[in-house]
């Protein structure tokens, strides 16, 4: 219903709105009525006594319309112990079977739905909201770290050897790895004590991220990393880009040209090619997410001085031929800060630092 003040506001409003040039379909369109509407709006403003809108306002009832008894009568079958745990797409058939008829599958539905108890049924547990993991950033070595553990297949179908990857997020560094021919939460503490002894890794320094796998939330894993003193983090159920770095290292593993083409032959061999990835990534490979160094070099603090000499090397090349260049130098400034699940504010980057105070 439009009242009588209401369509004067829109009358004067479509015709400031033509007076400045814009035309009166437009303008209707604008505010969703017809060209029609508004000339019998405008007639009717014209006469003594303005009749309004003379549609009733009333809401109607259907004559089908379920009474209150037979609304309660739905509930209470419904609730009762022998549907309680099933849909009413089963309940419905049940009673035809039984001769019996209170409405259809969808006035079950509608009726469970205006008594706000649709949401959930069964005894099965209730879908949870997850939230998205706590944003954290690095900014040196031995702050952030994210691990997960990805298949390697064997000769035989069906089973697989199991490699545990950890890495660096700051450094991109491969900070520990096993190959094992099960997945537990006991091979993966013994490869976190071994990592944490060869970084001297202190207690509140690392943060240790990873998704929601039995062998990451296992009691041997988080019981070894409360009594190591690493923090730890856990992505979301079923959401991949909460672990990205780890995500995309196993893609880089997995797309080496020269990844075995067949089954690995035994345990032996699987630790033997990973070790040799594994020289190669941390030693070899110039990493394009930071700025084209290897993860061992900005690991141990060697990119800075890297980075310092391509400056110069482009500096003294644009000086010996300016004509060469059209704008500035390449950036070969450091990444100095590294994000794992950002906030977003302002289009700018947030997430708490893995510090001692962060902790």
């Amino acid at each position: 219903m439009t009242s009588l003040t209401e369509r004067d506001a829109i009358i004067n409003f479509i015709d400031e709105s033509i007076a400045a040039g814009a035309r009166q379909r437009s303008s209707c369109k604008v505010l969703d009525i017809s060209e029609r509407t508004l000339q019998r709006w405008k007639n009717d403003a014209q006469v003594e006594t303005p009749l309004g809108d003379r549609r009733p306002g009333r809401v109607q009832t259907p004559d089908n319309a379920l009474s209150p008894s037979e609304r309660r009568e739905i509930l209470a079958v419904v609730n009762s112990t022998e549907f309680a745990h099933l849909p009413p797409t089963q309940i419905v058939p049940k009673l035809a079977d039984d001769g019996r008829y209170i409405g259809s599958e969808s006035t079950i539905y509608r009726v469970l739905r205006e008594a706000k108890q649709l949401k959930h049924r069964g005894s099965e547990r209730p879908d949870q909201k997850r939230s998205k993991p706590r944003a954290l950033c690095s900014t040196a070595p031995n702050q952030l770290f994210s691990w997960d553990i990805t298949y390697l297949p064997t000769r035989i179908k069906g089973v697989h050897y199991y490699l545990y990857l950890f890495m660096d997020i700051f450094s991109r560094k491969i900070v520990g790895w096993q190959v094992y021919e099960s997945e537990s939460s006991e091979q993966a503490s013994q490869v976190m004590i071994d990592i944490c002894l060869r970084e001297n890794i202190v207690a509140n320094q690392v943060v240790l991220h990873s998704d929601n796998g039995s062998s990451m939330k296992g009691a041997s894993m988080l019981a070894t990393l409360q009594t190591l003193g690493v923090m730890p983090s856990f992505s979301r159920p079923s959401v991949s880009n909460d672990n990205p770095y780890s995500e995309a290292l196993f893609k880089t593993f997995k797309y080496r040209p020269d990844y075995p083409q067949h089954a690995f032959e035994d345990l032996m061999a699987a630790r033997t090619w990973v070790g040799t990835f594994v020289r190669w990534y941390n030693h070899e490979h110039r990493h394009s997410a930071i700025n084209f160094v290897t993860p061992a070099q900005r690991h141990s603090g060697e990119d800075m001085a890297l980075l310092a000499q391509r400056i110069e090397v482009y500096e003294a090349a644009k000086a010996c031929n300016p004509g060469r260049w059209s704008g500035g130098i390449r950036n070969w400034e450091r990444v100095n800060v590294v994000h794992l699940n950002p906030n977003q504010i302002d289009g700018e980057k947030t997430g708490a630092a893995n510090d001692k105070k962060a902790a």
